[in-house]
């Protein structure tokens, strides 16, 4: 019964899938109000991360991520819950063949930045503008890593559909799932990236290596 040990890749990835799936439930919670949706998902990258890691309790973690990051993470919010709503009234209303063109690349900027800023936001200080920036510039020069990001999304989103389609008694189980369960997953790949200037960081200026400064941050990152 090695599997069972608490020390097996089984115990711990189902340590993991619970831990996930009480993040998720925190970022539903915490999200609520709208307003609120980016400090709760900065504070769910933050959570995913040091549990990961093995670093304190989770509700903790989380609670804690999300009063540091509320202020900052709610005006990067601004910009992109306003932008999706933009982009939903464009898709939804303007049918108009020759803004296509322009939707599709809008689509794929605000996708490309969705997947990196709020994981930035949650592990370096730095001021909105410059976090969402860089996230473009990672998402960019670590373009690999970005179709990987989006990928999994892709695969949830599907399994969502066909599940309210053809099984709709499952989609409790991919609710409670959730956003949750793909920071876990988008957390190492980010992390892959990050830890090169983390450790910069941390070198440079005996800073917590819990959360960086912009320090090696601002410019473009190598590419993978």
């Amino acid at each position: 019964m090695q599997f069972l040990s608490p020390d097996s890749g089984f115990m711990r990835g189902l340590s993991d899938a619970i831990d996930a799936i009480w993040i998720n439930i925190l970022m539903l919670v915490c999200s609520i109000p709208l307003f609120t949706i980016g400090a709760a998902l900065s504070a769910g990258f933050d959570a995913a991360r040091r549990d990961l890691d093995g670093i304190g309790h989770v509700t903790a973690n989380y609670l804690r991520a999300f009063k540091d990051n509320f202020v900052k993470a709610t005006l990067i919010w601004l910009v992109f819950g306003s932008t999706l709503a933009a982009l939903v009234y464009a898709w939804v209303v303007l049918q108009i063949t020759p803004l296509l063109i322009v939707k599709f690349a809008l689509t794929i900027i605000w996708v490309i930045g969705f997947e990196w800023v709020w994981a930035l936001q949650a592990r370096f200080e730095n001021d909105p503008g410059h976090t969402m920036l860089n996230a473009w510039i990672f998402g960019l020069s670590n373009i690999g890593r970005t179709l990987a990001l989006v990928g999994m999304d892709l695969v949830y989103l599907a399994l969502v559909a066909a599940s309210w389609v053809y099984m709709p008694q499952g989609l409790f189980l991919l609710i409670v799932l959730g956003y949750g369960t793909l920071i876990m997953l988008h957390t190492p790949v980010l992390e892959g990236v990050f830890v090169r200037y983390v450790g910069k960081a941390t070198a440079s200026g005996g800073l917590d290596p819990s959360r960086e400064t912009s320090a090696g941050v601002e410019g473009i990152p190598d590419r993978d």
